[in-house]
């Protein structure tokens, strides 16, 4: 805390920024994105930024294409106006949109991954500093603030690269899970589920092998504890039988929540991770 803070002139703690971002928050993102990317534009020809043949053309093409979705005529000739446009977005724009945006440019601006993986470690360093809810997982923003549900994610995708199938479904549930404007908890759950059947089918070697019998397997062949075996064929009955997940959603039945599919999410993660530890020891 400062002295303001500790003098009780100003709130120890923020609330938490869920469907917001205050103006704190919007400045240190803006000052992170010059320092890792804005501020490394070439070349400058004394002080005039002339887009084509820099650095930022191909970023600024795809900005216009698929982010704002506007026709390549209206790219400007200067980088100073598509600056000014995405300060204007960064620190007026509408919160979810700026979230959307800050994605955009992560994902897409030079530099490499070095570049990218620091820029989203000082976002995140933000965003715990801030009070946000959203922190980056394995490059999407996501409303889990755990580091511990966090770190259970990443590893599994990064941790199933030689399952392709595998880090796919994971990605993909994230990608469903975190869409601010249309989130599908749905099929966040059944992606989330399909990771943990991909995975064992291939631990077993049998693809055309069930959920079921793929621990089993994995219990006598891997010390795959019977308790956890248990709950996890209790879990997965939940999203198969008549009134599950994978089936059509009945007029009385309740529709998933966020908390559902957030938790599904991080509870096959945990598996994945436990799964392929297990077998690698």
């Amino acid at each position: 805390m400062d002295f303001s803070q500790r003098m009780g002139l100003l709130p120890a703690s923020k609330v938490i920024q869920s469907d917001s971002i205050d103006m704190d928050l919007r400045n240190t993102v803006w000052n992170i994105l010059s320092e890792c990317y804005w501020n490394t534009f070439y070349p400058d020809f004394s002080g005039h930024k002339i887009l084509r043949g820099s650095n930022f053309e191909e970023f600024s093409r795809l900005l216009y294409s698929k982010f704002y979705k506007t026709t390549l005529d209206d790219l400007p000739w200067g980088w100073q106006t598509i600056l000014d446009q995405l300060k204007k977005e960064i620190i007026s724009g509408v919160w979810h949109r700026t979230y959307s945006l800050l994605e955009f440019i992560i994902e897409n601006a030079p530099n490499g991954a070095e570049v990218h993986e620091y820029c989203i470690n000082m976002c995140n360093e933000a965003f715990t500093r801030e009070n946000s809810a959203y922190r980056f997982v394995a490059g999407k923003l996501t409303e889990i603030t755990s580091p511990e549900e966090i770190e259970a994610i990443e590893t599994a995708i990064s941790g199933t690269s030689k399952y392709a199938g595998v880090t796919t479904h994971l990605q993909t549930s994230l990608t469903l899970l975190t869409d601010r404007q249309n989130p599908d908890y749905r099929n966040s759950i059944k992606e989330s589920i399909s990771a943990v059947e991909s995975l064992a089918k291939k631990l077993v070697g049998d693809d055309k092998a069930t959920l079921g019998q793929a621990l089993k397997i994995l219990e006598t062949k891997h010390n795959l504890h019977g308790s956890l075996k248990s709950a996890f064929l209790t879990l997965y009955g939940y999203t198969s039988d008549a009134s599950g997940i994978r089936h059509a959603l009945l007029d009385n039945a309740t529709a998933p929540t966020k908390a559902d599919a957030r938790f599904m999410l991080i509870c096959c993660s945990a598996f994945i991770n436990f799964a392929i530890d297990s077998i690698e020891d």
